[in-house]
This record gives structure tokens, C-alpha cells and sequence, in this order.
């Protein structure tokens, strides 16, 4: 598996640092008030299990499915829910928790989902921003780091449903999927 990493981009110790950096802000911004935190699954899941580790104040979580990619490398543009929310969210603070933002159109679709659902706010957490890939305007609130437009893998990323338990961000050699 790792054979198939043409570099690592973000090491273990750097996604450390960064789940505390962001942890503390998500900490400072939300005193007083009880957030739910919201995974986009499958990606998310390793990010969101450290956020909510290192995230000391009372919390909820849940969880959605949305596909904008299916086996590809590329975003679709059109979003699907495959599992919504388990709860209501009528009234609450919502932070959003990806791994990665790259178009923005899921994350613009979520976003606007959430505001007709009367969420009294709707934050956005990732580890990994792709800020040249944008194609919406998107507002996001907590980036762990920028990273150039490369395709990457690891720490819940994956390509075609593998690379997921790397405890690193890596690129993805370009010979494994062109």
C-alpha cells in the first residue's frame, strides 16, 4: 500500500498539531454553547474521532452520506444524500467536520441544507483545503492546512474506497489511478 505514495504531504505528527489547534479555537468559539459536530462519512471519520477526542466541552455527533464522486477522482457536481441525520437540528450550533474541501459544492449543498432545517448556525471544520479547486464561494471556518491540488490519500482519504488507514496524508501516485 504504501508503495503507492509518491510522497507524504502531512505527517502524523502535523495532523496532531493541527487536531489541537483546532480543537482549542472550536473551544474558545463555542463556550457556553453545546455544539453537534457532523461527519461527512467515510472520509471524515479519523478526523472527527480526533476533533472530538481533544475537544474537552459537552458534544453531540452524528453522521451523513453524501456522494459526489463514486469511484472517480473527480467531483460530479451533483450531490446525493445516501444517510441523512438521526436527529433534528432545529435550533443548533452545527459544525461541519470533512477531511477535505476541493469544489465546495457538497459542502455548499450541506450547508444550505442545514439553514433550511432552521440550524441556528452551520460552521465548517476540514484538515485539508484545496483552495484552487474552488468552484463555489464557501465560507470555511476551521482549515488544519492549505495544500496544493494533488490527488491525495490517507487519514480517512481514499481513493476508490482504499488508503484509508494511512496515518499520514500522502499524494497518490499518478499511475495508480490514470
Amino acid at each position: 500500500m504504501t508503495n503507492d505514495v509518491e510522497r507524504v504531504l502531512i505527517t502524523e505528527e502535523q495532523i496532531k498539531e493541527a487536531v489541537q489547534r483546532i480543537a482549542k479555537q472550536l473551544e474558545e468559539d463555542y463556550d457556553g454553547k453545546e455544539v453537534l459536530f457532523v461527519g461527512l462519512l467515510k472520509g471524515s471519520i479519523a478526523f472527527m474521532a480526533d476533533i472530538i477526542k481533544a475537544y474537552t466541552k459537552v458534544c453531540s455527533i452524528d453522521f451523513m452520506s453524501v456522494s459526489s464522486y463514486g469511484a472517480g477522482t473527480e467531483s460530479s457536481g451533483r450531490v446525493n444524500i445516501v444517510k441523512d441525520l438521526s436527529q433534528p437540528i432545529d435550533g443548533k450550533d452545527i459544525v461541519i467536520i470533512e477531511d477535505i474541501i476541493d469544489s465546495g459544492n457538497t459542502l455548499s449543498f450541506i450547508k444550505a441544507y442545514f439553514a433550511a432545517k432552521n440550524a441556528n448556525s452551520v460552521k465548517i471544520c476540514t484538515l485539508l483545503n484545496k483552495p484552487d479547486r474552488r468552484v463555489v464561494d464557501i465560507d470555511v471556518d476551521y482549515i488544519g492546512y492549505d495544500i496544493p491540488d494533488e490527488f491525495v490519500i490517507g487519514y480517512g482519504l481514499d481513493y476508490n474506497e482504499h488508503y484509508r488507514n494511512l496515518p499520514y496524508v500522502g499524494v497518490l501516485k499518478r499511475s495508480v489511478y490514470s
